[in-house]
């Protein structure tokens, strides 16, 4: 599959300029109605960006496809695994990519296993590191840059277990946490005294 722009009409003939629709060649289908400095990323790419991202080690776990192929996003399980608190915990690398105008490319790492629209979601909105770029430029050449992100990502899931480590080895009394959970409860009701 890939994609191809069409010009703009409006129903009196005349062209419809800053806007182009952006249209799938195997059935034609408008995927989306995007300003004139949109540039298109084939799934194509998508998947070369992944691999140059990635490098050596990294499965392909799933990917698919939203809205009629509006929005695309594939899922890569990374080499590393963590040990957090005892739980081994499996980075995946998300990919996501909208050929309707809605949003930007982004990539993330992520502890969630995308498998449809809501995990998505959790995937991206969870990450604590996310690289985007949005379809005006050459998103090919901003490799560099996506994958110094990744690489924060890396380290932060590594702290990250350092410090849950370290919570799960302090020990509170009983009058500890019930001050807390006390405080908790006065700022969630609105009462800040």
């Amino acid at each position: 599959m890939s994609l191809t722009f069409v010009t703009l009409y409006a129903a009196s003939g005349e062209r419809i300029p800053g806007y182009k629709a952006n249209i799938r060649d195997i059935d034609r289908s408008v995927l989306g109605i995007v300003g004139d400095r949109y540039k298109i990323v084939q799934n194509e790419e998508a998947f070369a960006f992944t691999d140059g991202l990635l490098g050596e080690g990294v499965k392909y776990e799933t990917a698919g496809s939203l809205a009629g192929g509006k929005i695309v996003w594939m899922l890569a399980k990374l080499p590393e695994k963590y040990i957090i608190s005892g739980d081994a915990i499996e980075p995946y690398l998300v990919f996501c990519n909208s050929h309707d105008g809605s949003g930007a490319i982004r990539v993330a790492m992520t502890p969630v296993r995308v498998v449809c629209q809501n995990t998505l979601n959790l995937a991206l909105k969870g990450a604590s590191r996310v690289w985007s770029a949005r379809h005006t430029g050459n998103v090919m050449s901003r490799m560099d840059e996506a994958r110094e992100t990744l690489q924060l990502a890396n380290a932060y899931m590594s702290q990250l277990g350092r410090s849950i480590n370290e919570l799960q080895d302090k020990k509170l009394t009983d009058k500890k946490v019930l001050a807390m959970i006390d405080s908790e409860s006065r700022v969630g009701n609105g009462n800040m005294n």
